[in-house]
């Protein structure tokens, strides 16, 4: 498989869009901060181990997420591909910039074990509130991945590899969980994407290789010279 190109890349695709977002539903579950006090400070010092499991998680998921929107970007060669190289960009900047804020929960570890809670969320905010941290790493690029990922869905819906319902259920579970405060209710919203998501998935494996490499440039200039004007 690593010598065919077509096999590769579908195979990666395929299971990068089931796993990604299933290790982000898992760390939400694990997250110390879930089902304790929101205060990570807090939390994290109280359960290290955990703290550190769902910092990981979240690392990978959203690294492997980056890697993932190449596969759905794929899918919008023949149809919506504007949309899909858009949205495919603004998606993979925001999940590599959201992977790197998690040095900050060591962080709040170590001061949740030496200070106050009071104490530890001010000395945070001071470090994390310095320009080159809020510009450089933060705003606006940190909410490009959950914003980017939901219309880049639509980009795959329009160009006909599935229902609407897919695009609709990732908006519905990342979109809305801004609406509430980071806690139980996120573990539902953010486990729904996890069917969407895995489900298209699901189809890329099932597509075989050479429905894959139907999307491919020669494949789709061929097509688009035989169709009728």
């Amino acid at each position: 498989m690593f010598s065919d190109q077509v096999s590769f890349r579908r195979v990666a695709a395929g299971v990068l869009l089931i796993v990604a977002p299933l290790l982000q539903a898992i760390a939400v579950v694990v997250d110390p901060g879930t089902w304790g006090d929101d205060r990570e400070a807090v939390s994290f010092a109280a359960n290290p181990a955990l703290a550190q499991i769902q910092s990981v998680l979240y690392h990978w998921s959203w690294m492997l997420m980056a890697v993932a929107v190449l596969g759905l970007v794929h899918l919008t060669r023949r149809k919506a591909t504007r949309l899909g190289h858009v949205a495919g960009a603004l998606t993979v900047i925001g999940y590599l910039q959201l992977s790197g804020l998690l040095l900050s929960d060591p962080v709040e570890w170590w001061l949740g074990r030496h200070h106050s809670p009071e104490e530890a969320q001010r000395i945070l905010d001071e470090m994390l509130g310095l320009p080159g941290v809020v510009f450089g790493f933060q705003m606006p690029w940190m909410f490009f991945g959950f914003f980017g990922l939901p219309v880049l869905t639509v980009a795959v819906w329009r160009a006909g590899f599935v229902g609407w319902w897919a695009p609709l259920v990732v908006a519905v579970g990342y979109l809305g969980s801004f609406a509430l405060s980071y806690g139980l209710l996120t573990v539902v919203f953010w486990g729904a994407p996890v069917v969407a998501l895995g489900w298209i998935g699901v189809k890329v494996l099932r597509m075989g290789n050479d429905g894959w490499a139907a999307y491919y440039p020669a494949a789709v200039s061929l097509e688009r010279e035989s169709s009728p004007a």
